[in-house]
């Protein structure tokens, strides 16, 4: 009593230094209040982080991982940056005088690692309450995640998870009003009051930035689900609307084409698209040569030599058989394994995460389309309707989330893609390794095994010259005792069509097709057996040298390479003389007379078959050299003499006349047929 009636006098008599006094005492002591609700408000919210993080999320065992991954986000990155920052925030009460200073300094030194956690936590919490949603739908899980709640929070009351994971939300935001309070109780004239002016508008930026971030997020949200419609649904959702859009925007691309109006550059996203889509082919043609590689693995472990019976003395081979039947049943099974769990789902699982960039990519160019036009619209009319300032902004998000997130992208799916090599290559290693090993006891049993390197190589080389001359005489003597191949017949009437291929092209270029073609294609050609054809070029468009592009003298298209062979030039006689084959009687070195060729015959007459002949259709009938055949019409029902209607073994059918040949009457020194 005695202190306040003292103070009274002082203030009675309204001295200006007593005012001053009682007006700084009253000043500091709000903003002792306010820096004291700052450090006790941030103890109790972490307190309730390291709760959530550490109690609740445990005890939610009935929940599956990526849906808590989904509700707590990123809160550990939170926790870690809260923990460090009330560390320091707590280390300013020792400094009284300078605390307000060193508060507004300690939030500009924390604003970029604050906006870093807290925009991605606030970027997925629209779908953490989509997940807390879903659970009320379930009476008796929602019960279960409500009694765990209550037990560690009570006051969560009813709200249980939703009242948890706002907390975050709710303290970001609450940050630049504590500032601002702290502000307010202090004296303009302080040194403290420009440091803590601009920690109050850096917090208020990084909420900015924040609900920016928000805002990007659910837009690509929207451009990056990749729907697997069915062209009756594409067809459904075309109305007016999206048919102007997209006759506008194909206009504003015509423009830029036909140089009418200026493209929009952005050297900046151009590299970072340029980099994308770079990784992108690496990643499908990795993906496509790792599933050759497992379908030629797949292929040679289906191959198992060591199950036949190779008809060789025991000793080396039968190691090499128990070696080779213990790497297929266990050494490769398990590398394929390995190989399918450690490198093939990886690269699927990559694959698949480049198709949300791939549409937000392409999304871009259309909505900068919309973004140029409208600029252009702009620029005239001075201003824009309230959808099409929404598409403005829409383009704006995209660009600005893809300029910011493609780098970071980039970069991890480069850093994937290297692991995922790498993880390759030491499978490799191990498997060498695993095979040398399971190799070592059976090398240790070759008889060659003691000798060095050197003389291995050399022993190789002269066992393998060895064999190869072996081989080379094999199959000298396999040709000399082969059959001459038969000379495929021409077509009727294709004496005309060789002639002027022959001249247009040369005899180097001409290909006889060895079996009936059919076109599966598009500019393939469906040719019978016997065609001559000129080769214009082995191999098609995309070069491949399986279909080569001829010209039958009527028609160019492809066939493929394997049904056509260099056409020999023979003339009619020797040709005739070559496939007739007459044999040689050493005892009888006289010629043999040459049979007459059959042009026109009475019906009924009895000639033979020069040489073989394949019916290629119901209306013709096949020759054996030597076999009698009776003529019905030596012409056929069209006139043409190079045809004939004959019987042979009770079948009728057609067959080319210079097949057949009457048999001459017996001369002295005999005739047979040819066989």
């Amino acid at each position: 009593m005695a202190d306040r009636g003292a103070d009274e006098p002082s203030s009675r008599t309204g001295s200006p230094d007593g005012e001053s006094r009682v007006s700084e005492d009253r000043w500091s002591l709000h903003q002792r209040l306010a820096i004291r609700e700052l450090i006790d408000t941030e103890v109790s919210y972490l307190h309730m982080l390291q709760l959530c993080a550490l109690d609740i999320r445990s005890r939610l065992k009935q929940l599956p991982q990526g849906d808590l991954d989904v509700l707590f986000s990123n809160i550990d990155d939170i926790i870690k940056v809260n923990s460090r920052f009330l560390q320091d925030l707590q280390g300013t009460d020792a400094m009284e005088e300078k605390q307000v200073q060193l508060i507004g300094n300690l939030f500009l030194e924390f604003q970029e690692e604050l906006e870093r956690v807290y925009k991605v936590y606030c970027a997925n919490y629209d779908q953490a309450l989509l997940l807390v949603e879903s659970y009320r739908r379930e009476p008796e899980l929602q019960r279960e995640i409500q009694a765990i709640i209550e037990a560690v929070v009570p006051q969560a009351g009813p709200s249980g998870l939703s009242f948890l994971l706002v907390i975050p939300l709710q303290r970001i935001t609450k940050y630049p009003l504590l500032l601002q309070k702290i502000l307010e109780n202090t004296l303009p004239d302080a040194s403290a009051y420009s440091v803590l002016q601009r920690a109050t508008s850096a917090l208020q930026d990084v909420n900015t930035n924040i609900n920016e971030y928000k805002r990007r997020k659910e837009v690509a949200s929207k451009y990056t689900k990749v729907e697997q419609l069915t062209l009756r649904e594409r067809l459904a959702r075309i109305n007016t609307h999206t048919l102007s859009k997209k006759t506008t925007r194909l206009s504003q691309l015509l423009k830029q084409e036909a140089g009418l109006v200026l493209r929009t550059e952005d050297k900046e996203f151009d590299d970072l698209e340029e980099r994308f889509h770079w990784v992108s082919l690496c990643v499908t043609e990795l993906k496509n040569n790792v599933a050759a590689y497992l379908d030629n693995l797949e292929a040679f472990l289906r191959f198992r030599p060591q199950q036949y019976d190779l008809d060789m003395p025991a000793g080396p081979v039968g190691q090499y058989c128990n070696l080779a039947r213990d790497l297929q049943l266990q050494a490769f099974p398990e590398f394929k394994r390995r190989l399918e769990d450690l490198v093939g789902q990886p690269l699927s699982s990559l694959a698949k995460a480049l198709a949300g960039p791939q549409n937000l990519i392409k999304k871009r160019l259309d909505k900068l389309l919309d973004f140029e036009r409208l600029e252009e619209k702009l620029l005239e009319e001075g201003s824009v309707t309230y959808e099409e300032e929404e598409a403005r902004h829409t383009y704006q998000a995209l660009n600005s989330l893809l300029v910011a997130e493609l780098p970071q992208f980039n970069q991890l799916a480069v850093q994937w893609l290297g692991q995922i090599l790498g993880t390759f290559m030491a499978l490799q290693r191990d498997l060498a390794k695993q095979v040398l090993q399971r190799a070592e006891s059976s090398l240790a049993q070759l008889p060659h095994h003691h000798l060095s390197e050197p003389a291995f190589r050399k022993l190789v080389e002269d066992t393998l010259g060895q064999t190869g001359h072996q081989l080379r005489s094999f199959q000298e003597n396999f040709e000399k005792v082969l059959t001459p191949p038969t000379v495929q017949p021409l077509l009727p009437g294709a004496e005309r069509q060789v002639q002027a291929l022959l001249t247009k092209y040369g005899p180097g270029k001409l290909y006889q097709v060895t079996s009936n073609t059919s076109g599966s294609k598009t500019l393939d050609l469906s040719l019978p057996r016997g065609q001559i054809v000129a080769l214009l070029q082995n191999k098609d468009t995309k070069g491949n040298s399986s279909r080569w592009l001829v010209d039958t003298g009527g028609h160019r298209g492809y066939v493929p390479a394997g049904k056509l062979e260099p056409y020999q030039i023979v003339p009619r006689e020797e040709k005739l003389r070559v496939q007739a084959g007459p044999h040689e009687d050493s005892r009888h070195p006289t010629p043999e007379p040459t049979p007459a060729l059959v042009a026109s015959v009475p019906a009924g007459t009895q000639v033979v078959a020069m040489y073989p002949f394949v019916a290629r259709n119901s209306h013709e009938v096949s020759l054996q050299a030597g076999q009698p055949v009776t003529v019905l019409e030596a012409p056929d029902k069209k006139g043409n003499p190079e045809w004939s209607l004959v019987e042979v073994a009770g079948r009728r059918g057609y067959v080319p006349s210079s097949f057949l040949a009457r048999a001459p009457s017996p001369a002295p020194w005999g005739w047979s047929l040819p066989s």
